[in-house]
């Protein structure tokens, strides 16, 4: 198996072409992305309109790419809910295991509030997944419906294999909108091609050589629980190997 895998449990395509994703691990088996196993059709939808506004062009003049497909030079630090925000479980991933979000804040605070919740729903797997439990504070807090459900049964599978990952993860080119019904759609890119797997009886790791499929565009979508101030994470799908992602 090539690199880290797609997150969570296998999902059903999604955007436009999509396949059937098991969340979208590492290059192959671990992080978050999809989690989701039956689309309403309105993610589809939401983010297909999304990706109206997605274009922009790369250095060698192609308008088919998301801004930031290449890696950044200076890539940012997770974002980082409001301090003031009371009651958020903490989590810390290992230094040799790392999820990067490049340019993850718009400067509209309802926008940027999704966003950072989308990081910590995706934080929230990989702790689990490292840590080796299938059941932790974080995991239900930012994540919640067929969402967790996907999360936990992908979580699972690593547990049982005792497998972990290593590297880093990179997530850029995102887009926020928001549906009639108050609920937050976020699509953005993965980047796994700098994340391996590590065997958990070994301790060797699969540093195979990256290809289309370690990249994939995920959408989700999000619900405020304004009682707990969270965004919380309710549906994943993704498209592996999809070229919008490709550097």
């Amino acid at each position: 198996m090539t690199g880290r895998p797609f997150s969570a449990a296998a999902a059903p395509a999604t955007v436009a072409g999509t396949e059937p994703v098991p969340g979208c691990s590492r290059r192959a088996r671990s992080g978050a992305v999809p989690r989701s196993k039956a689309s309403t059709g309105v993610l589809v939808i939401a983010a297909l309109l999304l990706l109206t506004a997605c274009g922009g062009s790369d250095d060698d003049g192609s308008d088919d790419k998301i801004t930031g497909s290449k890696p950044s030079s200076t890539p940012s630090e997770s974002p980082k809910p409001e301090a003031s925000a009371s009651g958020r479980p903490e989590i810390k991933l290992p230094d040799d295991a790392q999820n990067v979000f490049e340019d993850w804040e718009t400067g509209d605070p309802k926008k940027d509030a999704a966003l950072a919740d989308s990081a910590e729903s995706i934080n929230s797997v990989d702790d689990a997944i490292l840590r080796g439990k299938t059941e932790t504070e974080a995991l239900s807090f930012y994540n919640s419906g067929t969402a967790l459900q996907d999360s936990v049964d992908y979580i699972k599978r690593w547990v049982g294999d005792g497998d972990t990952w290593v590297g880093t993860a990179r997530y850029f080119g995102h887009k926020v909108s928001f549906l009639d019904d108050g609920s937050a759609v976020v699509i953005y890119c993965i980047d796994q091609s700098k994340a391996f797997i590590k065997d958990g009886k070994t301790g060797e790791v699969d540093r195979s050589p990256a290809s289309s499929d370690s990249y994939a565009l995920t959408s989700t979508r999000l619900v405020e629980n304004k009682k707990k101030n969270v965004w919380r994470t309710v549906e994943v799908e993704a498209k592996r190997g999809a070229s919008e992602c490709q550097p």
